[in-house]
């Protein structure tokens, strides 16, 4: 059956056969993940490359209803493992129980970092993210301090992944083709546990001092705590950009020590 892109769902096939085996082999099976949920599947172009690797468990989810019959039909081996359901909505525990597991995909760029984000929130259960994202997003993510480009997505993310920029991917292997090029990017968690200080808190200091990433870090806090006591410290006349992961743990640090 043939399968049209819908806009609204923010659909671009990939329809060059090397750059989807080239997605898929760039999966690592990091600390030995064997299951893996593929995000998006649309007919199958990364899916069928993914099926290749041995002892995998491959599950894919989609919103489209004619691309899961599409995917019923192509991949019979698949029966029980295709879900016409929305992944920031799913209940990861009915996928793979609590055990880990990695996220794959072509991924809808409406979505993409609402799809990080909801990584993020179980990063102790996927020890890797890989796939394809609009260029700009997948850069920002892995772009170090000292850029316009690092944000709050790129510290959220670098504070419990490593992340490396594979390659950049043509706007012209898509039907229909997006305006833009995409970038794929590979997240493997690291070894940072837990934060030395309230979570909550970090990623508040990070977040309000973002908000005001063209103000120093003093203005930034402002809107959660307030400023005018605050001991020196040399952040709080830098902007947002030019902080580390570690730099705004020690900030988050001091924060949490001065917050009334």
């Amino acid at each position: 059956m043939t399968v049209r892109p819908k806009k609204h769902l923010g659909q671009h096939f990939l329809v060059d056969h090397n750059i989807s085996r080239k997605i898929a082999d760039h999966f690592s099976g990091f600390k030995g993940v064997c299951n893996l949920l593929e995000i998006g599947p649309g007919t199958g172009a990364i899916t069928q490359f993914l099926l290749e690797k041995q002892g995998l468990n491959l599950h894919v989810i989609d919103l489209d209803v004619a691309s899961i019959h599409h995917l019923e039909e192509r991949f019979p081996e698949l029966k029980g493992k295709i879900h016409e359901a929305d992944f920031l909505k799913v209940d990861f525990s009915t996928l793979f129980g609590q055990e880990p597991f990695a996220v794959v995909g072509n991924f809808p760029y409406n979505i993409s970092s609402q799809i990080l984000f909801k990584c993020l929130e179980n990063r102790n259960q996927v020890p890797e993210i890989m796939g394809m994202f609009q260029k700009e997003v997948a850069q920002r993510v892995a772009e170090p301090p000292g850029s316009k480009q690092y944000g709050i997505l790129s510290v959220m993310l670098q504070t419990y992944y490593d992340i490396e920029y594979c390659f950049t991917v043509s706007e012209h292997v898509f039907n229909p083709p997006p305006k833009v090029k995409s970038g794929v990017i590979r997240c493997t968690r690291n070894e940072r546990e837990h934060l030395p200080v309230d979570e909550g808190l970090y990623e508040q200091v990070v977040k309000s001092t973002f908000n005001q990433r063209r103000k120093t870090i003093r203005n930034g806090l402002k809107n959660i705590m307030d400023v005018k006591n605050l001991p020196d410290h040399p952040f709080l006349k830098k902007r947002a950009e030019k902080l580390s992961v570690d730099d705004f743990i020690e900030l988050a640090q001091f924060v949490a020590k001065h917050k009334s």
